[in-house]
């Protein structure tokens, strides 16, 4: 795997650490779980973008991303419906006006797990996350 291919793994997991770790707040931090969610999901889709060799576009829409990325993983299509639902917390939920709900925070959750499952088959990389010691 090559080293940026990695680094992107890298930051994608801790967007979707963050957002598990966010989703338990008391008091609830919905926006962020969803911003977080969608960031995940953008950063896995670069990683099999870099891994092929396809210069990464600088974009938050998942859709454009997808449509690069499924020339070369047919099988990601099924995630267009909520690569779509996460594409709308890249910007709009970290500004006033809009405030998710618990229920779009779990399905966002839902969706960055598929998202991270499939990219890291594809990948050839475990599911789980191996914790380093110190």
């Amino acid at each position: 795997m090559k080293t940026a291919t990695r680094a992107w793994v890298r930051k994608a997991e801790a967007d979707f650490r963050g957002a598990r770790s966010l989703a338990r707040n008391k008091p609830p931090v919905h926006d962020l779980v969803c911003f977080h969610c969608q960031q995940s999901a953008e950063k896995y889709l670069k990683a099999l973008l870099e891994e092929l060799g396809i210069g990464v576009a600088k974009t938050h829409d998942l859709d454009k991303l997808l449509t690069v990325v499924q020339r070369h993983h047919p099988t990601l299509q099924s995630l267009k419906r909520g690569l779509l639902f996460l594409t709308d917390f890249a910007v709009d939920a970290r500004y006033p006006g809009l405030s998710t709900t618990k229920r779009q925070a779990a399905a966002a959750l839902g969706w960055a797990d598929k998202v991270r499952t499939a990219a890291r088959a594809l990948l050839g990389l475990p599911l789980r996350q191996r914790r380093r010691t110190k």
